[in-house]
């Protein structure tokens, strides 16, 4: 097959996906906020390269859902199907000249991974971009790698509801709507906020604006506490009934460790304690990593809440017999009469009462549910000197 005929089917294989021009997939944009809290980056998107621009399915820091190939990182990683590094764009003659180098908004790091479909077809990258030039280990590569297999996987679950749903399964009907109501309403309040924020650290790097520093952080601090309490609410209060997409590709589990502990990073700044993460061999799993890592950050959330500086919190991982991952903290545990109660929904013990520790009582929910999308089970116990979050899950055999 010559280069144009092998391009025009990747492109008729990209619409098949019917995501161009539409609400961006929540999941999609839950991805690239893992990413961009992993990687400790201020924009990571998945763009789907199209003929003549990049459409950004899912994204965050971007005020844009399209930009024209011409300053496009990503387009260099279709025809090489390869990850693409570019530690500082200034000094690569391919992208120097580029706008979005030159000028606004100054990108200077790039790094991304091809999103290939089952059949082959590369629909576009995974990426996270930064305004500062920085480098990326191996093991950094290999995690943007497996993010961009979620995303494709992602992609497919997509694409495979909206031909059951055409067929008229009503299960899956009702899933996609509820998918198209929730992309909407995340459209709708994310999108003008992730605007706002783009301005506010405009202002905030501007000089002879220190002055308004104390105002606009708070301001920026804020926006981003709203975006996080809608989409946990949306998460929460899913009907039970609303199946939760499957898990989509093997992960290590300590990505997924690592990945929480990123997206925890501003309260284990804030505690001032360390949290223990050991590393170790690679423990493969079926998962939806978004998802799943969401759920450990639930849990490390708690623990983080619930610990004083100077008592331990630790994230251990374990292979066999099973694949497993714990969260123990040497907290004050939870008294005896709430167990039974802590995964209700908006149930709130009264020690987060007293303490103020915010949130609505949504989280081991959202914890629960997760797991058991995954097959897998979680047990939340006093110990001896805290409380003991353990996430039991089946290895790529099946079992656990």
């Amino acid at each position: 097959m010559s280069r144009d005929h092998q391009e025009l089917a990747r492109l008729a294989a990209l619409r098949s996906y019917q995501v161009l021009d539409r609400p961006r997939p929540v999941v999609l944009d839950d991805l690239t906020r893992l990413a961009a809290n992993m990687f400790d980056t201020p924009i990571s998107a998945v763009s789907l390269i199209d003929h003549d621009r990049q459409w950004f399915a899912g994204r965050v820091g971007l005020a844009e859902s399209q930009t024209p190939l011409d300053v496009s990182f990503c387009a260099h990683v279709v025809p090489a199907r390869a990850p693409l590094i570019v530690p500082d764009a200034t000094k690569d003659s391919r992208f120097a000249d580029y706008a979005n180098v030159a000028g606004e908004p100054g990108i200077r790091f790039y790094a991304g991974a091809p999103v290939i479909d089952e059949d082959g077809h590369v629909l576009g990258a995974m990426c996270v971009v930064d305004t500062q030039p920085r480098e990326v280990s191996d093991r950094q590569v290999d995690d943007l790698v497996t993010f961009a297999r979620q995303a494709a996987g992602h992609l497919s679950a997509l694409r495979g509801r909206l031909r059951v749903a055409d067929l008229g399964d009503e299960l899956a009907r009702s899933s996609q709507r509820e998918d198209d109501l929730v992309a909407t309403i995340t459209h709708e309040l994310r999108t003008p906020v992730a605007i706002i924020q783009g301005y506010l650290e405009v202002l905030g790097e501007q000089d002879g604006l220190e002055e308004y520093r104390r105002l606009i952080d708070p301001i920026h601090r804020n926006g981003r506490r709203l975006v996080e309490m809608v989409d946990h609410i949306l998460a929460g209060t899913r009907p039970a009934e609303a199946p939760i997409p499957a898990p989509v590709t093997t992960v290590d589990l300590n990505t997924v460790a690592a990945a929480a502990t990123a997206a925890c990073r501003s309260l284990i700044v804030m505690r001032g304690g360390p949290v223990d993460l050991a590393a170790y061999e690679p423990v493969p799993i079926q998962a939806d990593l978004a998802r799943l890592t969401h759920a450990v950050e639930q849990l490390l959330r708690n623990a983080l809440f619930f610990t004083p500086p100077d008592r331990p919190i630790m994230i251990r991982i374990e292979a066999v017999p099973a694949a497993a991952i714990e969260v123990r903290d040497g907290g004050c545990g939870i008294p005896e009469d709430e167990l039974p109660l802590i995964f209700d929904r908006f149930f709130r013990g009264r020690r987060a009462r007293e303490n103020a520790v915010p949130g609505v009582g949504l989280g081991l929910t959202i914890a629960r549910n997760i797991v058991r999308a995954h097959h897998g089970d979680l047990i939340v116990q006093n110990t001896a000197d805290g409380v003991c979050a353990r996430i039991a899950l089946p290895g790529p055999s099946g079992r656990r």
